[in-house]
């Protein structure tokens, strides 16, 4: 919707994208920071996206998933990407969606007064439309930037170089596949125990020359120390506290040479440090990934990780932003822009419909640590209550 933004990718990559492919607004106004107007447009221009989709994927031999990545903070991440998941989750239902989704800093003043709206409207169609969402969070990825480029103020390429590492990581075992985790399917349902808890957070460790540019020095490590250092919270993805912090499920993925026996050792004492939920196996799964033999740096044989996490942690994020969207939404401020929208012609039920998405969420979250959250409970027509 901004085609200043489409032309810097075209100045700064050579030939990556066909323009085929590139949809650019022909208005070039953006979103204004509205959820309802980038909603709006993708709507207006839906068949249009329709067709750029559908002509990518007929030269797909097996179409698995899609994989989408946005902000949710602004109107054109938030109300096109909404739009979108709405129509992949419709007409391709029988595929996999999943989302890389970056969330702004929760607590922090921001010049887009808007984004507790953006971010709740947004958040409804992740949790119902979407099988699985890589979560960041900019506060976080701001103060990873620091430490991994020993930079005080890092740049936004900075911060897109970490994101792209959790990504390239993400998906190392489909690109360079093994007997073990190469398809999709396979990794999320290691990660996705139940259908409505499936907010991932990443966490990466160490950024080396392989994937970013001018890092900070780190010494050489083993899978042992690298395992047990994902477990750290400063390196997550996520600004988290200790109230919620009761692990579903853990997955990694392993770059580099090192001995399986560090692997089998740091699992165990992984299990041990973790605070699992009850009703979960405490199991750490890894797998081998392989680094890519096109890109070859001196810091190429050092063991690099990346762990998805699956935990009840993620509530303190969706905590925040519901009491940054309740206090506004209180007064009913800057609604304005959203009443023009089509979703809201009806009235202001849509954000309501939207906070109650996500506090379901968070209580199934916060009801996942405990040991009766898997009880099959129904009551008869008398009212007590059946196992």
């Amino acid at each position: 919707m901004e085609p200043g933004v489409i032309n810097d990718i075209r100045n700064t990559t050579d030939h990556l994208f066909n323009d085929r492919n590139i949809h650019v607004s022909s208005e070039g106004l953006g979103a204004g920071n509205i959820w309802s107007k980038g909603y709006d447009y993708a709507e207006s221009e839906k068949e249009a996206f329709i067709d750029i989709i559908d002509h990518e994927l007929d030269s797909c031999d097996n179409l698995e998933a899609f994989q989408m990545l946005h902000s949710v903070a602004g109107g054109t991440g938030s109300g096109v990407g909404s739009l979108f998941l709405e129509v992949l989750s419709d007409r391709y239902n029988k595929k996999l969606v999943t989302t890389c989704s970056v969330f702004p800093e929760s607590g922090q003043s921001s010049d887009v007064v808007v984004q507790p709206y953006n971010t709740m409207l947004t958040l409804r169609r992740l949790i119902e439309q979407s099988d699985a969402n890589m979560v960041f969070e900019n506060s976080a990825l701001l103060n990873n930037a620091i430490r991994s480029f020993q930079n005080s103020s890092p740049t936004t390429h900075q911060s897109n170089e970490l994101i792209a590492t959790c990504l390239s990581a993400s998906t190392n075992t489909l690109r360079y596949p093994g007997y073990m985790y190469n398809s999709l399917t396979s990794i999320l349902s290691t990660l996705v125990l139940t259908p409505d808890l499936h907010f991932l957070i990443p966490s990466y460790t160490p950024y080396t020359s392989d994937f970013l540019t001018n890092p900070k020095p780190v010494r050489k490590s083993s899978a042992y120390d690298v395992i047990l250092e994902l477990l750290d919270r400063r390196i997550r993805m996520v600004d988290t506290n200790d109230t919620h912090n009761s692990y579903i499920s853990i997955f990694n993925i392993l770059q580099g040479s090192y001995n399986h026996s560090d692997v089998q050792k740091a699992i165990i004492k992984a299990q041990q440090r973790a605070n699992f939920v009850p009703w979960s196996a405490a199991s750490v799964h890894v797998a081998r990934g392989k680094k890519s033999p096109h890109h070859i740096t001196p810091d190429s044989d050092y063991v690099s990780g990346l762990m998805l996490s699956n935990s009840s942690s993620i509530v303190t994020l969706l905590d925040k932003t519901c009491k940054q969207y309740d206090k506004i939404m209180r007064r009913q401020a800057f609604v304005g822009g959203y009443r023009v929208g089509s979703v809201f012609q009806d009235g202001l039920e849509e954000f309501k419909e939207s906070r109650e998405a996500v506090q379901a969420v968070m209580d199934d979250y916060v009801a996942a640590e405990s040991v009766s959250y898997l009880d099959d409970e129904d009551e008869d027509e008398d009212g007590d209550v059946r196992l």
